[in-house]
């Protein structure tokens, strides 16, 4: 499967077979595009008969993402999880997990109890940002001792 660039950013069309790139303009096979959509996800679609009509599929998905504004998966995120407590986001996080050894969900279990759910976990998500992280009281943030 050999694949056919353009130009970064639009993404790429390939044809799923045998037949060498050269000869693919005779080839019967369809091709398949493979792009990154406007909230960053691979995308693939298949079924284009000609490469004329793969690249005016691409360069159509290119302008809707240039044209999408800016960080729209930010503004999803703040609108699902913005109102909502820490407390409640580390729960549906957690139900989320399914390949944490026991140990690790152990250790998880008693830092969100003993340390970061009674200092933060009644703030809501949309009012986090650096200075609260970088404030939170840490091991890390212990000044190390000379050696």
């Amino acid at each position: 499967m050999a694949t056919k660039s353009l130009p970064h950013g639009m993404g790429t069309f390939y044809k799923d077979c045998e037949h060498p790139q050269s000869r693919w303009s005779k080839c019967p096979h369809d091709y398949t595009l493979r792009y990154r959509n406007a909230a960053g996800k691979q995308t693939e679609e298949a079924g284009f008969s000609t490469q004329e009509k793969a690249i005016a599929r691409l360069t159509a998905v290119y302008q809707e993402k240039k044209a999408a504004p800016p960080n729209r998966s930010k503004a999803d995120r703040i609108q699902k999880y913005g109102a909502m407590q820490f407390r409640e986001y580390t729960a549906e996080w957690k139900a989320g997990q399914r390949d944490l050894a026991e140990s690790s969900l152990r250790t998880l279990e008693s830092l969100l109890e003993h340390h970061i759910l009674p200092t933060l976990g009644s703030r809501r998500m949309s009012t986090f940002d650096h200075k609260v992280v970088d404030g939170f009281p840490s091991i890390s943030s212990t000044p190390a001792r000379p050696l």
